[in-house]
């Protein structure tokens, strides 16, 4: 049957959700059929929710769900032919006015919350995920976990692609945003068994391979500067190839071999330069893309500046968290319950991928037919296939009327936590640019 694999999929799921098990299993589903929410007690509308709304905050308080035997399991649906591509970022949870919850911090957020900067006060998230297509919008976390506020953006990202590269049947290819190239992440990723492809801010500078030792004194870390914005400082092209992309149009890659960044000499770079012409032969667009590959033998380079272009599938995979999983509605009150309500994201984006051969597309009358199904539009039909499989929880069981709270017993305010700002500053993340 073609839904036995999403079925086994949902039973193991389901095992791994620990206490609670049987009212957060019924919140994903609830997740998965309700388009629409205003709050977190909405869900339990939906018909395949058959418990009352108290039991969506219980089960958020009470489950443990097991985030590295869920990563595993997500780890089993990836082919085991060819290499796995990883996209790695980090978003933000905006929670401004949570005065009471703890390990706040300040954020980037696309949009000016505090004055007129961008940034915003909430949690940061950090996610690694499997690119599965060439085209599309699919990305399949992982892993998609709280950074704390004694973590930063690139420590969570090292750990969490160690984490993943344990269980992976073959060597990766990791691409990430400009945020992530600097030699911090270079060095502190020399260990795990992963090929990285990063994005290069437009103004570093990197040095080149030093000149043979002459025999006295202390040797060389360091040969020629070369400055990226400054084109005098380049020196010899390794390679150049010029082709026509069918949705790009004429694009120019030059490599240049033997480059690092001042504190990670040990780590030499393959730097790639990648340009948009246009008929005779000019910039189409003022700012090239600047990437750098670090690890063993790189691909030609007809496929890897195209592999850079597949980490944007991520962005798209955080607009649909927030806009369709709901994952910013519910206002919880502690870290903990943000982490078992966020760990349940993963799990409901594989489910969408494996029943995205099943349904059958069910447009709304203003949408066009899709031949290629989006996570949306297979959000869209979940609820034949629903209907269909069942589900593994456990119906309710009546327990009465709680005695609610004891007449005469005082209550007490919540405690109230300072905003925590992090010592280390974050470099500054250039906005995506066409290429």
């Amino acid at each position: 049957m073609k839904n036995a694999r999403l079925e086994e999929f949902r039973q193991v799921a389901y095992k791994y959700l620990g206490r609670a098990k049987d009212a957060t299993f019924e919140l994903t589903d609830a997740i998965l059929l309700t388009r629409n929410v205003y709050s977190l007690a909405d869900l339990s509308l939906s018909p395949v929710f058959r418990r009352k709304w108290p039991s969506i905050y219980e089960a958020l308080q009470d489950s443990r769900p097991q985030r590295q035997k869920l990563m595993q399991l997500y780890i089993k649906q990836i082919p085991v032919e060819g290499r796995p591509l990883l996209a790695g970022d980090h978003t933000n949870w905006p929670r401004p006015d949570a005065v009471t919850l703890q390990e706040r911090t300040y954020e980037h957020s696309g949009t000016s919350i505090a004055g007129d900067k961008p940034i915003t006060i909430g949690q940061g998230y950090s996610t690694i995920a499997w690119i599965p297509e060439d085209s599309g919008s699919w990305a399949l976390p992982l892993r998609h976990e709280l950074i704390t506020s004694w973590e930063n953006p690139i420590e969570k990202a090292v750990w969490q692609l160690k984490q993943v590269c344990e269980h992976l049947p073959s060597r990766p290819i990791s691409v990430w945003d400009s945020e992530y190239g600097c030699a911090p992440f270079v060095l502190k990723t020399t260990d795990i068994p992963a090929d990285i492809l990063v994005r290069l801010r437009s103004n570093l500078c990197l040095w080149g391979e030093p000149e043979a030792y002459k025999g006295s004194g202390r040797p060389k870390k360091h040969g020629a500067k070369f400055q990226l914005n400054e084109p005098v400082t380049w020196g010899e092209v390794a390679s150049i190839l010029e082709e026509n992309d069918p949705k790009l149009g004429r694009v120019r890659i030059s490599l240049w071999k033997n480059l690092h960044f001042r504190k990670a000499a040990t780590r030499p770079m393959l730097v790639l330069r990648v340009e948009r012409l246009d008929a005779q032969g000019n910039l189409r667009v003022s700012k090239p893309l600047w990437l750098a590959w670090v690890g063993e033998q790189m691909p030609t380079l007809e496929e890897v500046w195209r592999f850079y272009l597949r980490r944007f599938t991520i962005d798209h995979w955080y607009r649909f968290l927030k806009q369709r999983l709901h994952w910013t509605v519910p206002k919880l009150g502690t870290p903990k319950q943000c982490e078992r309500w966020s760990d349940l994201m993963p799990m409901m984006t594989w489910e969408l991928w494996l029943a995205r051969d099943i349904v059958a597309d069910n447009p709304l009358p203003w949408q066009k037919p899709l031949d290629k199904l989006t996570p949306g539009r297979v959000a869209q039909a979940m609820g034949g296939v629903l209907a269909a499989i069942g589900t593994p929880a456990t119906p309710p069981k009546p327990r009465g009327k709680s005695p609610g709270w004891k007449s005469g017993k005082p209550r007490s305010r919540k405690n109230r936590y300072p905003t925590v700002k992090k010592r280390a500053t974050k470099p500054r993340k250039e906005p995506a640019i066409a290429v």
